[in-house]
C-alpha cells in the first residue's frame, strides 16, 4: 500500500510510529466494504463522486503544519477550511487514501480523512474538556462490565474473556472497576473516573478526537485503552466488543453477507481512529525506506 506514495513524498527521514500496521488494516478492511459507513456523526458525505485528480502530493505549510495537495489544488475541510493535519506522519497516511481511490470517490472509506475534517471543522463545537466528558461516559455503561446471568457457557465466556481484559487495567492505571449483572450497571469508583480523567487530559484534542471516537465504535474504555495503549489487537478488541453477539451467532447462525460485512467496517473504523489517536501524536517525520513496499 505504501509503496504508491513513495512518489508522493520522497525526503521523508524519520520512522513511522509502530502502529502503522493499522494503516494497512485500515486498507485492506475498508477496500472490502460495499456501502455507506453506519456512523453519520463523523461522516464527510453521503455518495461517492467521480475521482477528479490524478496526482495526490504533500508540502508543509506556514507553522510546521501540512496540507494535502489534489493536483496542486489544496484540499478543502467541508466547512470549507484549510485541510491542514499537524504531522507530516499523518499526512502521509491520508494522502495514502486518497491515492488509493479508484474510479469513484468512496468517503465512507476515508475513516483518516473524515476524522481529520471532524478536528478541523469540530461541527459539535466541542472543546477539550467536552472531549473527555463524553469519553467517560462510556465507562458507566462499558461493554465489558455489563455481564449476563445465563447461559452459563455465556456467563463462562464473558468471565474468561472478559476479566483478564479487566485486571490487565486495574493494574496498569491503579484503578478499581468492578463488572455487574444488573440493569444499573457497575459501581464506577469516583478514584477510578479522576484517574481516567487525568490520563485523557495528556492527550492533545487531535489524539481526542480520535480516542472518542475508537470508543464509540467499541462501546468501551476499558477496550479502547487496552487497544491504544498496545495491550490489544484490533482484531482482538472487535472480537471482545461483539462477545455476546457472536456467541448468539454461534448459537442461531447468522446472515451470511451481514455478519461479514459489519465485522469488516467495525474493524475498518476502530482500526483507523487507533491509527489516528497515535498519528496525531507523532511529531517526527517518515523515513523514506518504510515508503517502499
Amino acid at each position: 500500500m505504501l509503496r504508491s506514495l513513495s512518489r508522493l513524498y520522497g525526503s521523508c527521514s524519520a520512522p513511522l510510529p509502530s502502529p502503522c500496521d493499522c494503516q494497512a488494516a485500515v486498507a485492506a478492511l475498508t477496500r472490502r466494504l460495499p456501502r455507506q459507513s453506519s456512523a453519520p456523526t463523523y461522516s464527510t458525505a453521503t455518495s461517492g463522486r467521480r475521482k477528479f485528480y490524478q496526482d495526490v502530493s504533500i508540502t508543509q505549510g506556514e507553522g510546521g503544519v501540512y496540507e494535502i495537495n489534489l493536483d496542486r489544488r489544496k484540499l478543502k475541510t467541508p466547512g470549507g477550511k484549510l485541510f491542514t493535519v499537524p504531522n507530516e506522519a499523518l499526512a502521509v497516511a491520508v494522502a495514502t487514501e486518497w491515492d488509493l481511490q479508484k474510479d469513484t470517490l468512496k468517503f465512507y472509506t476515508m475513516h483518516l480523512t473524515t476524522l481529520c475534517n471532524t478536528a478541523l471543522d469540530n461541527p459539535t463545537q466541542r472543546n477539550k474538556e467536552q472531549l473527555i466528558t463524553a469519553a467517560l461516559k462510556f465507562l458507566e455503561t462499558d461493554t465489558i462490565c455489563y455481564r449476563v446471568e445465563e447461559p452459563q457457557r455465556l456467563v463462562e465466556l464473558q468471565r474468561n474473556e472478559w476479566d483478564p481484559v479487566l485486571d490487565w487495567i486495574e493494574k496498569r492505571y491503579n484503578v478499581e472497576i468492578s463488572s455487574s449483572s444488573s440493569l444499573l450497571g457497575p459501581n464506577i469508583p469516583q478514584e477510578t473516573k479522576d484517574t481516567f480523567r487525568q490520563h485523557l487530559a495528556s492527550y492533545n484534542f487531535w489524539a481526542l478526537t480520535g480516542l472518542e471516537f475508537v470508543i464509540a465504535q467499541l462501546k468501551s474504555v476499558v477496550l479502547s485503552f487496552g487497544l491504544i495503549d498496545r495491550h490489544l489487537t484490533v482484531e482482538k478488541a472487535v472480537l471482545l466488543s461483539r462477545l455476546e453477539e457472536e456467541y448468539q451467532i454461534q448459537h442461531w447462525g447468522s446472515v451470511e453477507w451481514a455478519h461479514d460485512y459489519d465485522m469488516f467496517e467495525l474493524s475498518a473504523r476502530t482500526a483507523a481512529g487507533t491509527l489516528f489517536v497515535h498519528l496525531s501524536s507523532e511529531s517526527s517525520t517518515i523515513k523514506r525506506k518504510l515508503l517502499q513496499d
